[in-house]
């Protein structure tokens, strides 16, 4: 028997339920962890709360996390007991130890821990799609990254700020905007006290911004349109506040033939090759220094139901891990 975290009713954090669990020898492809540090994330909400719709119930919640190998299945080859791994994979990160299939999982390098590998597969991998594939952010473009001072954002921050990009981040508090222009920003914006559209338009003389990275939804829209230039592109990647209403598309039309998607990870790590290719550019870039990885909370697995409330009550920054 192990410990994980089971939804038997979607709900409000009271629904996360702390118990024991069978987990199985690994089956074919299949590979057994111990899991050192699990990834909290705003995902975990939306399946939790029933925005994003479980196989079914009960379920593991959970998306990400980093361990060792305890065992391997028939015809896995690539991994070996003792070796150090992280993953990101729907659902069933929740837990002390689980079985996983090995195509899902990344050898850590040396230089990265656990902590870190749990919060870069989800989240890291996240904006390196996001930076690198979404939206190719190169020299001299600006962007708007919503939720400056988050998990995401913090990461985002950085690594725009070092693809040479202007970086604007909207905030909701002193507090956050200090880190986040530690992390990056050339200039914050807390949302809370002034108007973030007006300010795009005062810090970019007029001339708005290429991208924006939202992953508020509803609260920042529809005025995360009104900060992109012509043809700009807006990316909505989440829903911290809701879901973006549905919208006529002759909006984009009217604020300049913009581009609008609505990307998730799962399209963009589909693949073996895909998955390798993200996790390698973003080991990459925290071992050359172009990222740090804030982690700024850390909670015991059973301590979940706070754990998601400080998330949802943006008492959190940068990112949290839970403890199996």
């Amino acid at each position: 028997m192990t410990k994980a975290v089971r939804v038997h009713k979607v709900g409000g954090p009271e629904v996360l339920t702390y118990e024991d669990v069978e987990v199985g020898a690994p089956g074919n492809g299949e590979v057994r962890i111990r899991q050192h540090a699990v990834g909290l994330n705003f995902i975990d909400v939306y399946f939790r709360t029933g925005l994003y719709k479980a196989p079914g119930l009960p379920f593991i919640a959970g998306n990400e996390a980093a361990g060792e190998v305890l065992a391997v299945g028939p015809g896995v080859t690539n991994f070996h007991p003792g070796d150090r791994v992280a993953y990101y994979y729907n659902l069933g990160g929740y837990a002390s130890e689980r079985v996983i299939p090995a195509d899902k999982l990344v050898k850590l390098p040396d230089h990265i821990t656990y902590e870190q590998g749990a919060v870069l597969m989800l989240k890291g991998l996240t904006v390196w799609y996001l930076l690198h594939k979404t939206f190719k952010v190169e020299q001299g473009h600006r962007v708007l990254i919503h939720a400056a001072a988050g998990g995401i954002g913090l990461l985002a921050c950085q690594w725009a700020h070092a693809l040479g990009a202007h970086v604007i981040g909207t905030v909701g508090s002193k507090a956050k905007a200090d880190i986040a222009l530690a992390n990056g920003c050339d200039h914050v914006i807390l949302y809370n006290e002034e108007n973030f559209v007006e300010r795009v338009k005062q810090i970019s003389r007029g001339e708005l911004c290429d991208v924006v990275y939202d992953g508020v939804g509803k609260t920042t829209f529809p005025g995360s349109l009104s900060c992109l230039r012509p043809r700009g592109l807006f990316v909505s990647f989440g829903n911290a506040s809701g879901p973006v209403p549905p919208f006529p598309l002759a909006e984009l039309n009217n604020h300049g033939s913009l581009f609008a998607t609505r990307p998730k990870l799962n399209d963009y790590v589909g693949t073996r090759k895909e998955l390798l290719e993200g996790a390698d550019t973003l080991f990459a870039a925290v071992i050359n220094g172009k990222l740090h990885v804030p982690i700024n909370h850390a909670y015991a697995l059973k301590d979940v139901a706070k754990a998601h409330i400080d998330l949802e009550s943006r008492a959190t920054t940068g990112a949290a891990i839970l403890r199996p």
